[in-house]
């Protein structure tokens, strides 16, 4: 396997494990996960039902970059859906420091969690379209068969 494929790889597992772990959390113990997170119990009060149902969008992230890393063939599907929820997410964080809800300090504290997660969507979603084109280049021309 060459650098880059074990680098996206990497960041995939990252993403797998971060997404698993926080759905988990939340779906199991939604109480202990926001007052556990950082910064959560700033962002308005505990709602079971909403931790939850984000809990289950987690679990939908995991589960879609798991099966992108078995299913080449419906990878760059994939990872790009759930790329996609995690820069919507992050792009949200972004948007309360733009209009002054949050201070711009937690960029910072949930960059681990929020911003480094959409990053690595992108990048492997871009690895995935790339590596899918070069697969299709590679396939040689199969010649035209004629019915008789």
């Amino acid at each position: 396997m060459n650098v880059l494929k074990l680098t996206v790889f990497a960041m995939v597992a990252f993403n797998v494990l971060l997404a698993a772990w926080l759905s988990t959390y939340m779906l199991y113990d939604p109480e202990g996960w926001y007052f556990f997170v950082p910064g959560v119990t700033d962002t308005g009060g505990f709602n079971q039902h909403f931790i939850r149902d984000i809990g289950i969008v987690q679990a939908f992230i995991a589960a879609a970059y798991v099966l992108g890393t078995f299913k080449p063939t419906r990878r760059t599907e994939l990872w790009t859906a759930a790329g996609l929820w995690l820069v919507a997410h992050g792009s949200f964080h972004f948007w309360e420091v733009a209009v002054g809800i949050c201070s711009s300090s937690v960029i910072i504290r949930d960059f681990p969690a929020v911003s480094l997660p959409a990053v690595f969507g992108i990048m492997a979603s871009g690895w995935a379209f790339w590596d899918a084109k070069q697969k299709r280049r590679s396939i040689p021309a199969t010649p035209d068969v004629q019915v008789r």
